[in-house]
């Protein structure tokens, strides 16, 4: 198993922590966003598929372009559908300690 699958594996459970990793170990963090830290620091926290995607697919000299576009959005709604689980167990709860 590669270094590239055990990242998407780890990526896939824990995205924050990859995205931590990614950045403590490598230089793509930096690459991907060189206007500084608040950004990435941002997605970390409210967007944390879409950030770690967005950075993996990042290249240099031309940004994201084509499949990666996809990966991002895909990200995203990986994002949104985590916040959507959240909202509804905290409602089926409410609801059972009525």
């Amino acid at each position: 198993m590669g270094c590239g699958c055990l990242l998407a594996l780890f990526g896939s459970a824990f995205p924050r922590l990859a995205l931590l990793f990614t950045w403590l170990f490598t230089d793509r963090v930096d690459v991907a966003f060189d206007n500084g830290w608040l950004a990435p620091l941002a997605g970390a926290i409210f967007l944390p598929f879409t950030t770690l995607l967005y950075v993996l697919v990042y290249a240099p000299v031309r940004g994201v372009t084509g499949f990666g576009w996809v990966l991002v959005v895909l990200g995203f709604l990986c994002d949104l559908s985590s916040y959507g689980a959240g909202a509804r167990g905290r409602r089926q709860q409410a609801a059972r300690q009525r």
